[in-house]
């Protein structure tokens, strides 16, 4: 499983205070291809950890110092939108209620069925993985219907890969007025070369990767 925002394996954190079973269950995710950090206290977790490319986690609930539900309220405060698989050996009915309350992705029982587990997490990559492209579909769209019509009209043709004087000619304009623009352009897409641009145009549906210069 890939995160799409960079193309790198999304790794799966376990913070478990039992070394076995914490040495287990990463044997356990790596077996089956996954990138696995290991931590065996909820603080260690929190002081690393971040949503560049963490795909789900798998917290056991009962831990010394800060257990599992305090480490998914210390992430929720952070805005760390992570899914959370919980795992624990005395899972009480308010336990397992107030997980799920807060999000919780699956709660699991100890001890485990293995496949149960590689199941969830799988599942908990893909939610995850679309939520962030969805999110990068929403940010794009955000940046294309902040420009002005101007901007616009430059866009297009910028991320077809016509050149500024081609462009000018195409608008009527200056290819000074032109090169304005397409600096516009890039600091409102946030693009720092000009295939970003076709990427964005591509992403948004408004150009043919196989035939850039159809419209």
């Amino acid at each position: 499983m890939t995160d799409s925002a960079n193309s790198q394996p999304a790794t799966v954190c376990v913070v478990d205070d039992d070394a076995g079973m914490l040495e287990s269950t990463q044997w356990l995710l790596e077996s089956v291809g996954l990138t696995v950090k290991a931590y065996s206290d909820g603080r260690r977790f929190l002081d690393t950890v971040d949503d560049t490319n963490v795909g789900c986690v798998v917290l056991d609930v009962r831990m010394p110092g800060l257990g599992g539900l305090n480490v998914q309220e210390e992430m929720q405060k952070r805005d760390l939108n992570i899914p959370i698989i919980f795992v624990s050996g005395h899972a009480d009915v308010p336990i397992v209620v107030r997980a799920f309350k807060s999000g919780a992705f699956d709660f699991i029982e100890k001890p485990f069925n293995q496949q149960l587990l590689l199941d969830s997490v799988q599942q908990a990559l893909q939610e995850h993985q679309n939520g962030r492209q969805h999110a990068a579909d929403a940010s794009t769209e955000k940046r294309l219907a902040s420009m002005t019509r101007r901007e616009r009209d430059v866009f297009l043709p910028l991320a077809q890969g016509y050149t500024s004087r081609e462009i000018a000619d195409q608008l009527g304009v200056s290819v000074k007025t032109i090169d304005l623009y397409r600096a516009r352009v890039m600091k409102r897409l946030g693009a720092d070369r000009l295939p970003d641009v076709t990427g964005l145009a591509i992403a948004a549906g408004l150009l043919d990767p196989l035939d850039l210069r159809k419209q």
